[in-house]
């Protein structure tokens, strides 16, 4: 189990590795504002939470919750003795991050600062009631963010833990995520960033973003092998597969060893970023559907609009529409007494 230490002082939202090097989080989703390595922000955002609240449409940092990615026809069948649950529709006709108030919509208590596993860190939480966007069962997340360093590498160790705590039912959905989008080039586009997968295996997907067919080999990518991200191309969606054993993946994947998902770099600033995982896949997205106005802030100052291509995300989770599939299910069904657990690792340097 790892060891927190609740600290007896205010709760700060930044937590610090180095002068040039700290986090910026946000009880808004449990969000990640602010991710800056080298004294620059590699993380897309906003300024203020206000415009979180009105601005976020492309989940920008969000804890995605309470399941990932989508669920076909947001229709969850044969749970608790037969029952079906229908989820709010938000993305053609499926259900997408947990519905249009997802967890990256709620306001999570927090941040509480702690030392955790000996390193600097906020810890945030949510209770999720039962009904809410249609999921069945009352359940607590927790999220854990802790900092480091380790040499010239700056580090974000983010844990996720959810339980049914709730009475209502006897077993749910669960599925949690980061959402936020990197850029590493210091420029209005990640065009240029030399990108590496350790996978190419992949779930084929319909017109809507939902599995059909078995786990194929991506026909234009080779795992471990550099490409480069150009102005428009190669224009990627889609859910890469770390373990292709469905029944073997554990509800809390804590305990197996980190998995490198993806190394980001970006010759015109030398940042690299480098994440890693124990969930069993990630969809790796590299923001086509971005939109964000130019927003006035007042004073004659603006914030620049974000486009598409703005920003790359690695999001690492279960398969797609795993809730939605009872040969999958198992990965992510929550049953009283039990825990959902995952671990993402981020390691971030200039070089």
């Amino acid at each position: 189990m790892a060891d927190s230490t609740e600290r007896e002082q205010p709760s700060p939202s930044m937590v610090s590795s180095s002068s040039e090097s700290a986090f910026t989080f946000l009880p808004q989703g449990a969000l990640i504002q602010e991710f800056i390595v080298d004294g620059i922000n590699i993380v897309q955002g906003f300024p203020t939470a206000d415009l979180y609240v009105r601005r976020n449409t492309p989940y920008f940092g969000e804890t995605i919750g309470r399941t990932t990615n989508r669920i076909k026809n947001g229709i969850i069948s044969n749970l608790n003795g037969g029952k079906e649950y229908r989820l709010p529709i938000n993305n053609g006709p499926n259900s997408l991050h947990g519905g249009g108030k997802g967890w990256g919509k709620a306001l999570f208590d927090g941040p509480k600062a702690l030392s955790r596993n000996g390193k600097e860190g906020v810890e945030f939480r949510y209770l999720s009631k039962d009904g809410e966007e249609g999921y069945p069962g009352t359940v607590e997340c927790r999220v854990w963010y802790t900092a480091g360093k380790e040499g010239e590498r700056t580090v974000l160790d983010v844990e996720y833990e959810v339980e049914l705590v709730g009475d209502a039912v006897e077993e749910t959905v669960v599925g949690v995520t980061n959402h936020s989008y990197f850029n590493l080039s210091n420029n209005p586009t990640i065009e240029g960033t030399i990108v590496t997968l350790g996978t190419n295996a992949y779930l084929p997907l319909d017109s809507t973003g939902i599995p059909h067919g078995p786990i194929s080999p991506y026909p234009t990518l080779t795992p471990n092998t550099p490409f480069t991200l150009g102005h428009s191309t190669p224009d990627l969606d889609d859910c890469f597969i770390m373990n292709s054993s469905p029944a073997s993946i554990p509800l809390d994947t804590r305990p197996l060893p980190l998995k490198t998902l993806a190394t980001l770099h970006h010759p015109s600033t030398g940042l690299h970023l480098e994440i890693q995982s124990t969930e069993p896949a990630f969809q790796f997205y590299t923001g086509k559907y971005i939109d964000v106005p130019e927003i006035d802030m007042g004073d004659g100052k603006k914030l620049p609009a974000r486009g598409p291509r703005s920003g790359i995300c690695v999001e690492p989770s279960r398969y797609v529409n795993c809730a939605g599939r009872e040969e999958w299910r198992g990965m992510c069904l929550l049953r009283k007494g039990e825990v959902w657990g995952a671990r993402s690792v981020y390691r971030a340097w200039k070089a």
